[in-house]
């Protein structure tokens, strides 16, 4: 039986690496959701055989059952209801239950345990520490999406890295207490766990506090990476090979995500690690004296009649489209300039939105062909080559300061180049700032003209008016 559940085992890390795989392109991405989702299934059949909890039909199977269907009612409904705007909040409490389970079971073999081995107290503590710290990191990161109680911009207080040295120096020392079995008086390894738990959740918190909106897909990245490390923990508690395996692949995939969106946004990986990556490290523009009367405001029968002169476009999606929920729309303009002979491509930034692929996910959501889905590195030496650059609702990844402005807090950002097109329509509902909080010279820039509105109706309004240019 041994030999069977390891092939069952086998087979289902094999699909998880060609599930990941598809996942990295649209058109084999419902293909590598069902490869994922099948290779969970043989991991559960093979768990629940090698715990012979199947056909025993007893209260550890009804309990199993219970919570099968709870949980399938619960995800079924987040699926169906959950809009793409809120996606970014779903994720953050996914990563926070993957955190949450793995402390828990990791600590309810260490309260049934009698002489653990070290491999599973090390390993306890590996999961104690990085799932509680997931938990409550992802917690708060939803909190501060969500606008509940935390605001949006980054919370600082005075010797906050010194506080959390001191309290991953207490955690480890309660690690350890766990690996020796020490005790002090009544307190024993489950003592010493339930201290780590609890200083890793206050520590979690205190490192997801002073991330502020702009970088918050950095953010999920890393918390990400942290639930598929604290799974693998848990994976060498239960001595579970497909959990081990299948935590690396959400770890390593997590963190190289992470590394990526650090390059994109110009941040030190090792600042995200110790949470300190707050925006406003350097000066900050008054917004009166970067627009000062020089915004130029349009209507759509004037962009309208530039594109009825354009040859090339580009569409730059943003949060804005976001939130509109403009993205049908958007298809549906692109194929009208594209009938009158416009070469319409779309600029993705790769942190445009909340999450890393957030407008990848909107634009494949409206039918819209990937390859004209255009990454930063591909599309910004066409900028000169450009008529008109619609962009919609983006602000901090077209501001040309992180180029010109040293003490900018976006310095050394790369962003897309916009600015470089013949002329620049940004539709935005008003002049204010994005997630950095600093004003955009493009608003104000020559060749930019400003098309105020909600994404949809703006899009509409010059949908409608192109069809009249006829």
């Amino acid at each position: 039986m041994d030999s069977v559940i390891n092939l069952i085992y086998l087979g289902a890390s094999v699909l998880f690496i060609l599930g990941i795989r598809g996942l990295t392109h649209p058109r084999t991405a419902v293909r590598g959701n069902l490869l994922g989702a099948t290779g969970m299934l043989l991991a559960v059949v093979a768990t629940l055989l090698d715990q012979q909890i199947l056909g025993t039909g007893g209260q550890a199977f009804g309990l199993l059952l219970g919570g099968v269907v709870l949980g399938a009612a619960i995800g079924a409904t987040l699926a169906l209801r959950i809009e793409m705007t809120a996606m970014p909040e779903m994720v953050a409490l996914l990563n926070a239950f993957g955190g949450g389970a793995s402390a828990l079971v990791a600590g309810a073999v260490l309260v049934g345990a009698t002489d653990p081995p070290a491999q599973t107290t090390v390993a306890t503590v590996a999961s104690g520490l990085i799932g509680s710290v997931t938990f409550w990191g992802s917690l708060v990161a939803f909190d501060k999406l969500r606008g509940l109680l935390l605001p949006d911009q980054p919370v600082l207080f005075p010797g906050q890295q010194m506080l959390n040295g001191v309290l991953g120096l207490a955690a480890l020392g309660c690690g350890v207490m766990v690996v020796a079995g020490a005790g002090l008086g009544d307190l024993g390894p489950v003592g010493y766990y339930a201290a780590l738990v609890a200083i890793a959740s206050i520590l979690g918190i205190l490192l997801t506090i002073p991330i502020g909106g702009a970088d918050m897909p950095v953010a999920i990245a890393l918390l990400n990476s942290y639930s598929g490390l604290a799974a693998a923990s848990t994976g060498f508690v239960l001595s579970n090979n497909i959990l081990i395996i299948t935590g690396s692949l959400v770890g390593a995939s997590g963190l190289i995500l992470t590394r990526i969106m650090c390059k994109a946004m110009n941040r030190s990986l090792v600042n995200v690690l110790v949470g300190a990556i707050a925006e406003g490290g350097g000066s900050k523009s008054d917004a009166d004296a970067v627009y000062a009367g020089r915004v130029k405001s349009t209507s759509a029968e004037e962009v309208a009649m530039l594109f009825d002169g354009a040859r090339r476009a580009v569409i730059v999606p943003g949060y804005g489209l976001a939130v509109s929920q403009a993205q049908h729309q958007v298809r549906d303009l692109a194929n009208l300039l594209e009938s009158r002979g416009v070469e319409v491509e779309y600029a993705i930034h790769p942190v445009a939105g909340r999450m890393p692929g957030h407008m990848n996910v909107l634009l494949a959501e409206a039918d819209v062909d990937y390859d004209k889905l255009k990454e930063m590195d591909a599309i910004n030496p066409s900028f000169e080559q450009t008529d008109v650059s619609l962009v919609i609702g983006a602000n901090d990844i077209v501001n040309p300061d992180a180029r010109t402005d040293p003490g900018s807090p976006i310095a050394g950002m790369p962003i897309l180049n916009v600015d470089q097109s013949r002329t620049v329509v940004v539709i935005k509902r008003s002049l204010s700032p994005g997630f950095a909080g600093i004003p955009n010279p493009l608003f104000a820039a020559d060749n930019t003209l400003m098309f105020f509105g909600d994404g949809k109706k703006a899009v509409l309004d010059l949908i409608a008016a192109v069809k009249d240019t006829d």
